[in-house]
């Protein structure tokens, strides 16, 4: 019996391979030299599942001189690299990361060889197709057309401006520019669709029904219909070089539910543990935490004699696939996030004969009993606190996941003081929400006290979400209060949101300076569009005092600055007093 979530790579359940046509050609034409550049990969196991297909198509520009150096670097740059990002990436954060490197390495090769005039540019039109989705990313003036049910429909524009009636030039092209615009669009597919791609040389001459006609003719061998297209669009007078691509979807992946949940079911489900009992070599010391969705325990490895966390699914929900993907998932994001900030997951040494995951034993309490420990604590201390839980959350972000339900109860403090973030129960991961599964996704909706309100109502999450729930926790430290009361829980639908005035921190703690509660205000936003962009701009603004808070303005003195305040009250008295003192001696 083999273990339930794979070391490595996308959990076995996810994985599904699609029936494929394809067919490629390319050709120098009429000139010397080909500076164009076909490329098309078709991974394997895992990565088909997390990556997908991806074709590529470039033309090098001839006027840079380096037109066929570059666009082979585009191809097989891409090809190579995109495949090496990590697998909880979406397609457009990967696909994007890849060509901002390649983009830069281009530019600044052509810069470096300003001298010889030796320009790297290139067109790049790709493909991706992952799971039932094509992600589209163009730049420059090839082509990417969709058939479907008969009709053809262009999914680029050509990036191309126009300086006469005949007259144009290449106005987007990997390398020209340091900085690079990229056209993206995901499109649903269908089993029966068609894409085609192909360079200016080709689409020049010939129609996407030329193209349908060649296939006709070549009896659906898209491989000879490719080189029929290079060969009509030269009969017809094309003086470029010539190349073609076709991407047919014969079928998606089609497994049943009773399939992925036959995987999903490989390990049973544990029998309840009590402390003293033994489990693949682990002693269950005693219970942790327990709710209707799962128990903690805290275990001893028989062979280390470490003290480890296990967490095991619920007996409520054997028969739920839903859950039990969601279970499966928590252990394969565990494992993605190294960081001092958050809890390890540790792969067990031994074969596991029943679902649950091992995890390293923080050993401190809760943020949440800390909190009832420290019911007024030092802002200083709450700034360390706030910064090593937005550390962690770095990390959840930089992996393209957002935590979603980040609260007091979900993080520990260790013996050496440093906060860690644990449970990944209610984790959106980009890469993993792409994929589909006949499967209904368990969506967990966090602690409503604490998560961001647009997350009720099923919005795709990110990382503006947890500088929320990190901003409720952090006005929570400050004042023992939370910003919105009870407010925040009857939120339901977005013209809920009105209900919500942000009540200012100083209110309660008159020692909290006016640049944190401008912070706090802002991260606190319902509206995701007003929070900060980038939760590294919250930190900062949170530490940094400044002048630039609105409410630095409108604050009177005793809020602003307290101790201000006071010490110029105290002149004051004093000099009245003094004034007084000698008016009755004189």
């Amino acid at each position: 019996m083999g273990a339930a979530v794979m070391p490595t790579g996308i959990p076995l359940h996810l994985r599904a391979t699609p029936q494929l046509q394809i067919g490629q050609a390319s050709s120098a034409g009429n000139k010397p030299i080909n500076e164009d550049c076909i490329g098309i990969r078709v991974p394997e196991d895992s990565l088909l599942a997390s990556k997908g297909v991806v074709i590529a198509i470039a033309d090098g520009v001839s006027a840079a001189e380096a037109g066929k150096e570059a666009s082979e670097a585009c191809v097989q740059g891409f090809l190579n690299d995109y495949y090496s990002t990590p697998d909880d990436w979406s397609v457009s954060k990967s696909a994007h990361a890849v060509l901002t490197s390649l983009n830069r390495w281009l530019w600044s090769t052509g810069q470096r060889n300003a001298e010889e005039a030796r320009g790297y540019v290139s067109t790049l039109s790709l493909v991706i197709l992952k799971s039932a989705t094509a992600h589209i990313l163009h730049i420059g003036d090839a082509r990417v057309y969709l058939r479907r049910h008969g009709k053809w429909q262009q999914l680029t524009r050509d990036h191309r401006a126009r300086v006469g009636r005949k007259e144009h030039y290449l106005a987007r092209a990997v390398g020209l520019d340091p900085v690079l615009e990229v056209d993206y669009r995901a499109e649903p597919v269908e089993q029966g669709d068609l894409f085609y791609l192909c360079t200016d040389g080709v689409h020049e001459f010939i129609t996407p029904e030329d193209a349908e006609a060649a296939i006709r003719d070549s009896d659906g061998d898209l491989e000879a219909a490719s080189n029929r297209c290079l060969q009509i669009a030269l009969e017809r007078g094309s003086g470029d070089n010539l190349s073609c691509q076709f991407l047919g979807i014969v079928s998606l992946p089609n497994r049943s539910a009773e399939e992925v949940c036959q995987q999903l079911s490989r390990l049973p489900f544990p029998p309840p543990l009590q402390a003293g009992m033994r489990l693949d070599g682990y002693e269950i010391v005693r219970e942790l935490h327990a709710t209707s969705r799962s128990q903690v325990y805290l275990v001893r490895d028989r062979d280390s004699e470490q003290e480890l966390v296990m967490k095991t699914p619920s007996v409520n929900y054997s028969d739920d696939p839903a859950y039990i993907d969601r279970f499966v998932l928590e252990e394969w994001i565990g494992k993605r996030l190294d960081s001092p900030y958050i809890a390890r997951i540790i792969s067990p040494p031994r074969e596991r004969t029943c679902l649950y995951y091992i995890a390293e034993y923080v050993g401190g309490p809760t943020l949440a009993d800390w909190m009832r420990q420290h019911p007024r604590p030092d802002i200083q201390e709450v700034l360390v606190l706030i910064e090593h839980i937005a550390r962690g959350l770095h990390k959840f972000h930089r992996r393209d996941c957002v935590h979603q339900d980040l609260k007091p109860g979900n993080v520990v403090l260790d013996p050496e003081g440093i906060l860690k973030i644990v449970d990944f129960g209610s984790c959106y991961v980009a890469g993993i929400a792409e994929i589909a599964t006949v499967v209904p996704r368990d969506v967990p909706l966090g602690t409503r006290s604490y998560s961001a309100p647009e997350l009720r109502w099923g919005e795709t999450p990110d990382a503006r979400c947890d500088q929320f729930s990190l901003a409720v926790i952090c006005y929570e430290l400050l004042t023992g209060k939370r910003p919105y009361a009870e407010e925040l829980e009857k939120v339901k639908e977005p013209g809920d949101l009105r209900r919500l005035h942000y009540h200012p921190a100083h209110a309660h703690n008159p020692l909290v300076p006016p640049w944190m509660d401008a912070a706090l205000q802002r991260a606190l936003q319902p509206e995701r569009e007003a929070r900060y962009p980038a939760l590294s701009e919250f930190i900062h603004d949170l530490k940094t005092p400044s002048r630039r808070s609105g409410q630095m303005e409108w604050m009177p003195l005793i809020q602003r600055s307290p101790l201000r305040f006071w010490r110029g009250l105290a002149v004051v008295l004093l000099v009245t007093q003094l004034f007084t003192l000698i008016l009755l001696l004189s």
